[in-house]
């Protein structure tokens, strides 16, 4: 699942050869799924030395001292860390694998089949957070295109700004590629590159030169609105898919949907010194205190975590006992259809990993 990302050995690791994780449990009900998932990983007898940084600026050096980070899910209290493991260790790729699981919820008649990799630019796009009134922009104004004249005379209103920049697109692309050729070899690049031709269509032109250092993977070029119907259509179809920020934010939620929902759907973010591992499913502020988030994504946020660090047995280990407690059906939480605890699945989990 991890992808061919900035790796550490298993040995050696650390100062004094010991692996060392930091975790940020998060807010609301994502330490709920961090803590079983935590003991689950702990109970397997890997020597992972678990860290907790303090909350605040305060904690982002234990954060730097570790080998990477488990991070659960902010809803502003644990922001500091977040910035700190996106923007301040600058892990530019957000890589977001689907598959279903046999046994799990999805909408689809036929999801079969759906076993595929969104990866998301982190760092840039309209992320960079740059918004202001239109009345601030400097005179003369960049003049829009469709209503030709400057977008300052359009009247109040606010605008917002989408920086491509050519080394975030050739990273991130780069990285993308890597990860195709490694899982068979098809990437589809996707943007809205005809409405925007100058900074999607960067991220187009960029990804179809990289095309040429690799001549085994097959790659489709998509308009955004496109992939996003061909997603619902078929998304057994595609393999590795490599986005702008903005799209890949909304695209990887809609895949989700299609594989079980957000509690299904793990994340790792790679830099090329430093990796993060979180689910996708946000702090659920409305099971907050029920014990019934579905750990699912932590769980496979976790082995992503464990490929990254070289214990790629202990990480196929997990995921079979996930496959083995989704295929069997009766340990699984409300949001797949049962009744089980967030605690009960993780156990269920663990009784696999034993047998």
């Amino acid at each position: 699942m991890a992808g061919p990302g900035p790796r550490r050995s298993a040995v050696g690791v650390g100062d004094a050869g010991v692996t060392t994780v930091a975790v940020v449990e998060g807010d609301d009900a994502a330490p709920e799924a961090v803590r079983p998932v935590v003991a689950l990983l702990d109970g397997m007898g890997l020597g992972i030395e678990w860290t907790y940084p303090e909350p605040g600026p305060e904690g982002l050096g234990v954060i730097d001292a570790a080998d990477c980070t488990l991070f659960g899910a902010t809803s502003g209290r644990s922001a500091a860390a977040l910035f700190h493991l996106r923007w301040g260790r600058q892990t530019y790729a957000n890589v977001r694998p689907l598959r279903w699981l046999e046994g799990a919820r999805s909408p689809l008649a036929s999801p079969g089949g759906i076993d595929l990799v969104i990866v998301r630019e982190n760092l840039e796009d309209v992320y960079v957070r740059a918004e202001g009134d239109l009345e601030e922009l400097a005179r003369p104004a960049p003049v829009s295109l469709t209503w030709r004249r400057p977008v300052n005379e359009l009247g109040p209103g606010r605008f917002a700004l989408k920086v491509i920049t050519d080394v975030g697109c050739e990273r991130v692309i780069r990285y993308a590629y890597r990860l195709a050729q490694s899982r068979g070899g098809r990437l589809c690049l996707s943007a809205k590159h005809n409405m925007l031709p100058r900074t999607d269509g960067l991220f187009i032109e960029v990804g179809r030169s990289l095309a040429r250092s690799y001549p085994a993977v097959e790659v489709e070029v998509l308009l955004i609105d496109d992939l996003a119907h061909q997603l619902v259509l078929d998304a057994s179809r595609f393999d590795v898919i490599v986005v702008p920020n903005l799209y890949g934010d909304i695209l990887s939620d809609l895949a989700a949907g299609l594989v079980g929902g957000l509690g299904m759907a793990p994340t790792a973010c790679y830099g090329d010194h430093y990796a993060y591992f979180e689910p996708a499913h946000g702090t659920a502020p409305d099971l907050a205190g029920t014990g019934t988030i579905n750990p699912t994504a932590t769980l496979l946020s976790g082995t992503m975590m464990l490929e990254h660090l070289g214990f790629a047995d202990p990480a196929r280990r997990v995921v079979e006992a996930v496959e083995q407690v989704y295929r069997a059906g009766r340990v699984l939480t409300p949001d797949q259809g049962g009744t089980a605890t967030t605690e009960s699945f993780c156990a269920a989990v663990a009784d696999h990993l034993d047998r």
